[in-house]
This record gives structure tokens, C-alpha cells and sequence, in this order.
């Protein structure tokens, strides 16, 4: 199995850089003219591009991965790296590549739906939605309760809304005094 990815991606990585035309990758093998108009005879072959699907995955701090396919004609592997120098690369087909890219935000559905809340057996817990009506994004630690004041205890059972980075940070940092793992050193 490994063998057979570190082959494809080898051969995927020499028809790129060497910009050589190999019909396997994506033109036409029918017989049609623009195949034969590709390659004039064995010995002189015209690049050609490559088509390839590219998954492109997005990870936010809250954990949330998006993920968008895209189909890319590629004509220069140099042209496509420095598309995407951003981008970490995960995994690699003859005719698919996925990348990854860590994104310093919360995720577009934290900023639209999200809310810190506390479960009944007090563990810190992000929400779509308000807590008790909605689906558990993330869970993160359990609250000491007996420390915790009936003033934040109230706002985590309405639930308090996230919608930036930084309220999710101040809301993690402040709630991090009353975990219960915190205190047991």
C-alpha cells in the first residue's frame, strides 16, 4: 500500500516537473485529434496539462474542518506549489491532492451559531445553538461548580455567544480558573 502512493506520487511529481504528456493523466486516449495532435511522433511529445481534484481542507481553532473539491488544470507543478505555499499537503493520488490549512479563527459556524454553555454534569461545552436546545460542537473540561458564582453559572446555562476569536479565548481563559483538572495539582 505504501509502495503503491509513494509510486503514484513519484509519477505524479516527474510528469509535473518534467512536463512531460502522459495520457493516463488526464487527456484524451480516444484516438480524437487532439490527442494525436499532442504527439507528433515517439520521439517529440508536447506538454500537456493535468487535471487533478484538489480537496482543500480548512481546520479553525475551535476544531471545525471545512473542507471545498476543486478541479485545477495544472500546467507547471511550480505554478501550483506556489498556488498553494500556504497549504499543508495531507495526501497525494495520481489524480487527487489533498491540502490543509490552519486557520487562526473560530469557524464560520462558532461566529453564526455558537454559544458557551454547561452541561448538567458541568463539563464546559460549546453549542449550536443555545445550551439545551442545541447540538454539542465541543466539549472542553469539567467546572468546579462549587467555585463557580451563580452570576457565570446563570450566563452559561442562558448561554453566552461566541461570535469572534477573542470572545472565544477571553470566554475559555476566564472559565479555565474554575476547572476542576486545573485545581487538582
Amino acid at each position: 500500500m505504501r509502495t503503491k502512493w509513494a509510486m503514484n506520487v513519484f509519477t505524479l511529481l516527474a510528469v509535473f516537473v518534467s512536463g512531460l504528456y502522459i495520457p493516463q493523466y488526464g487527456a484524451p486516449v480516444d484516438g480524437s485529434a487532439s490527442a494525436q495532435e499532442t504527439k507528433k511522433n515517439d520521439n517529440d511529445i508536447t506538454p500537456g496539462p493535468v487535471k487533478i481534484t484538489v480537496i482543500l481542507e480548512r481546520k479553525y481553532l475551535d476544531g471545525e474542518i471545512s473542507e471545498e473539491k476543486v478541479i485545477e488544470t495544472i500546467w507547471s507543478m511550480k505554478d501550483f506549489w506556489a498556488k498553494y505555499k500556504e497549504w499543508q499537503l495531507l495526501d497525494m493520488s495520481e489524480n487527487q491532492v489533498v491540502l490543509r490549512q490552519q486557520i487562526d479563527d473560530i469557524s464560520p459556524l462558532l461566529k453564526a451559531n455558537g454559544y458557551f454553555g454547561i452541561t448538567d454534569d458541568g463539563i464546559l461545552t460549546i453549542y449550536n445553538g443555545k445550551p439545551g436546545h442545541s447540538n454539542i460542537i465541543q466539549s472542553f473540561f469539567h467546572i468546579d461548580l462549587g467555585k463557580l458564582e451563580s452570576a457565570k453559572w446563570e450566563q452559561l446555562k442562558k448561554g453566552i455567544p461566541i461570535k469572534t476569536k477573542d470572545r472565544y479565548e477571553e470566554v475559555l481563559e476566564s472559565f479555565k480558573n474554575y476547572s476542576k483538572e486545573g485545581n487538582q495539582s
